[in-house]
């Protein structure tokens, strides 16, 4: 059963995390940037034969990005920045696996209906998402 949390904690939350992921979007982009960059120059020296690697690490930066932030520090740069937090229904930060699984299940179920998935947090006091209602977290004001 979940712990009652003040209200307060999750005012404005939804909005929050819209421009938190923003930010961690353009962090991403720049890592990425510098990782083609790095993977240009190892495919040219390779022939080409880490390029394929070079696509894969490319692809999989956002959710490596998501799940190790979140469970090492409970949080994104970008949610850090806008005061926000990751945590598991019983309160405590989400290990590593809890915030894979977060990662993947926002990836799919974003891509899956073109973002209208994230109307649920509207519908409910603490803002969760459907990804934060399946992995068992609840992102909340840091305090």
């Amino acid at each position: 059963m979940e712990k009652q949390a003040p209200r307060v904690l999750f005012d404005g939350v939804a909005t929050l995390r819209v421009l938190a992921y923003l930010l961690d979007l353009f962090i991403i982009f720049a890592v990425g940037i510098g990782l083609w960059i790095a993977f240009i120059i190892l495919g040219v020296l390779s022939f080409g034969l880490l390029t394929p690697i070079g696509v894969v690490a490319t692809a999989f930066l956002p959710l490596a990005y998501h799940s190790y932030f979140i469970g090492r520090q409970g949080a994104t740069p970008g949610m850090r920045f806008l005061g926000l937090e990751v945590r598991t229904a019983q309160g405590a930060r989400p290990d590593f696996v809890q915030a894979f699984i977060m990662t993947v299940l926002f990836y799919i179920t974003v891509s899956v209906t073109f973002w209208l998935v994230l109307v649920v947090s509207l519908f409910n006091e603490r803002r969760r998402t459907l990804h934060d209602i399946l992995s068992g977290t609840i992102v909340r004001r840091a305090g």
